[in-house]
């Protein structure tokens, strides 16, 4: 059987592309994929505690079956319509946007604007690069403002991400959280930030006067299942 697989932020650096087609077994597994660029790419190794796995838009454990036409994506800590989530391409409009979600009923909105700051670790930026995993993240953003919703007892929330190239001062990306309680609020906002820096397949590169770097990002979740410890070492390839 033939699978896709996708790389993405430093991973594409690692293994020089950010597309491949391989060929399989009929009775493959995700962890013979794993093995495979584990054989070729030595370096791929020290990397495997910390990146995660997902097969068609969906985190899956190494054990997985997989089946002819997969789409495996290989993703590294992540850097973390208006439906609930958008991605975007254009300065995103801030106010715009909470203007949108307000309502009657709300007793206030709560946003978190991040902004592209002029400097990281004592070095000065230049600029920052976004990209992301677009369909995988819109599902994942989806389902973080659901959560909030039923979770936290809000009204609505809206996750806007921005994509692309950033300068300083312009937003990388907003969370509007509209609830009828400012607690509720204020408690779904920081969740869904936090949540989101984890889990929501978005890496940024930052550009310096003297070079440029993948941001580190911040380790996955306990439940998101890891590339290391549990793939199966047999021949990947026919």
């Amino acid at each position: 059987m033939q699978v896709r697989v996708l790389f993405f932020g430093m991973l594409k650096d690692v293994v020089g592309r950010d597309a491949d087609t391989l060929n399989l077994s009929d009775t493959a597994l995700l962890g013979d994929v794993l093995a495979h660029y584990e054989e070729r790419i030595p370096k791929l190794k020290d990397l495997l505690p910390s990146i995660a796995m997902s097969v068609n838009r969906e985190y899956a454990r190494p054990e997985v079956q997989l089946h002819s036409g997969d789409e495996i994506a290989l993703l590294p800590p992540v850097s973390g319509g208006i439906g609930k989530a958008f991605l975007v391409r254009e300065k995103i409009d801030s106010e715009g946007v909470i203007q949108s979600l307000k309502r009657p009923e709300d007793g206030g909105v709560v946003a978190f604007d991040g902004i592209v700051r002029n400097h990281t670790r004592g070095r000065r930026t230049l600029y920052l690069d976004y990209e992301a995993y677009e369909e995988m993240a819109l599902q994942q953003m989806d389902s973080l403002a659901e959560g909030a919703i039923i979770d936290f007892k809000v009204r609505d929330v809206a996750i806007v991400h921005r994509l692309g190239r950033l300068e300083i001062g312009e937003t990388s990306v907003l969370i509007v959280i509209a609830s009828a309680h400012r607690t509720a609020a204020f408690d779904a906002c920081r969740w869904v930030i936090d949540t989101l820096k984890r889990t929501v397949p978005i890496w940024k590169k930052e550009y310096f006067e003297d070079g440029a770097v993948w941001a580190d990002g911040e380790p996955f979740p306990a439940e998101v299942p890891r590339a290391e410890g549990s793939h199966s070492v047999r021949p990947a390839s026919k």
